[in-house]
C-alpha cells in the first residue's frame, strides 16, 4: 500500500515506488477510457486524476504516417520516434511502453512482413487493448507482452532497434532502463526515443505533484542528466535529432497546482522540452 502526502487537495509523492504505482494506475485508466481522450472530455478533476489536457499537451500528429491506426492512437506521446529510428525491412523492433500499439503498427509498416515488432507495457489493460487492435489487423509478426521496462523479459542481444515515445521519463530509475535497452540490443543496434526533459530548477512542489507526474511533465529530469544516463549505459553516437519547446497552458497549471507553486514556476528561468534522441550499441 502506498501513502501519498496531501496538502490542500494537492497530492505529492515521496518515493519512487509511489511514482511508479501512480503511473501504472493512471495509464491503465487511459486504456479503459481512451474514448474520453479522443472526445475532448477532460477525464478527471480529482487531484489523483490528471485531466486529458495533462496527458495530451505534447501529442503529435501521426495521421500521415504509413501504418497509422486511429484507434491505437491515444494522443499521449511527445514525438515521432519512428521517423528518426532508421528501421529497415526485416528488423526486430522493440517499443517500450507500447500503450494501445500506435508506434508498433507504424514500426511494422517499416520492418515489413519479414521483420518483427514487440511491444512491452506494464499495464495489463494496455496490453489487452493493443492485442485487440492487433487482432483486427491480422498481423502475425506483432506481439504485445506485459512486463517492466526496468527488467525486461527478453534475451540479451535480440533487438535491432528500440523505440519509445514519452515513456522513459515517466519512470524514476532511468539508469536501469537505459542499461536494459543496451542489454537487449544486438551489437550495432540502436535506439530512438522521444522524451521530456527540463532546463533549470523547478519548484519541488511542481516536480512532486502526482497529477503532473502522471502526465509526463513533472516526471522529467534535466536534459544534461538525461544524456548522462545514456552515456553511462555505454551508448555511442548519441545525437538529439529534434527538440520542441513544451508550453503548459494556464488552465492546466491552475487545475493541478496551487497559486504559490504556479508563481514559483513562472518566475523561474526554466524550460520544458520534448527531445528525440538516438544512440548506438557498439
Amino acid at each position: 500500500m502506498f501513502v501519498f502526502a496531501r496538502t490542500a487537495d494537492i497530492i505529492y509523492m515521496k518515493t519512487n515506488e509511489e511514482k511508479k504505482a501512480l503511473v501504472k494506475e493512471q495509464y491503465s485508466k487511459l486504456a479503459l477510457n481512451s474514448n474520453l481522450l479522443k472526445s475532448g472530455c477532460c477525464c478527471g478533476t480529482k487531484p489523483m486524476e490528471p485531466s486529458k489536457k495533462v496527458f495530451t499537451i505534447m501529442s503529435e500528429d501521426y495521421s500521415q504516417l504509413k501504418g497509422y491506426e486511429a484507434d491505437a492512437d491515444l494522443g499521449v506521446g511527445c514525438g515521432l520516434p519512428t521517423q528518426y529510428a532508421g528501421i529497415k525491412e526485416g528488423d526486430t523492433v522493440l517499443d517500450l511502453g507500447s500503450g494501445a500499439g500506435n508506434d508498433c503498427f507504424i514500426a511494422r509498416a517499416e520492418t515489413g512482413d519479414n521483420g518483427k515488432v514487440i511491444g512491452i507495457d506494464f499495464s495489463p489493460q494496455m496490453i489487452e487493448k493493443a492485442r485487440k487492435n492487433n487482432i483486427k489487423r491480422g498481423y502475425t509478426n506483432v506481439v504485445f507482452i506485459e512486463g517492466d521496462i526496468e527488467d525486461m523479459p527478453l534475451p540479451d542481444n535480440s533487438i535491432d532497434v528500440v523505440v519509445s515515445n514519452c515513456v522513459l521519463n515517466l519512470l524514476p530509475e532511468k539508469d536501469k532502463i537505459f542499461k536494459e535497452i543496451y542489454r537487449v540490443l544486438k551489437p550495432k543496434g540502436h535506439f530512438c526515443v522521444s522524451d521530456v526533459v527540463l532546463n533549470g530548477i523547478f519548484p519541488k512542489e511542481f516536480t512532486d505533484n502526482a497529477s503532473m507526474y502522471a502526465g509526463c511533465i513533472a516526471s522529467a529530469i534535466q536534459k544534461e542528466d538525461y544524456l548522462r544516463e545514456i552515456e553511462k549505459a555505454n551508448f555511442k553516437n548519441i545525437e538529439i535529432k529534434r527538440t520542441k519547446t513544451v508550453l503548459i497552458p494556464d488552465e492546466v497549471l491552475t487545475e493541478h497546482l496551487d497559486k504559490s507553486t504556479i508563481s514559483k514556476y513562472k518566475s523561474g528561468n526554466v524550460g520544458i522540452y520534448s527531445i528525440t534522441v538516438t544512440g548506438k550499441k557498439e
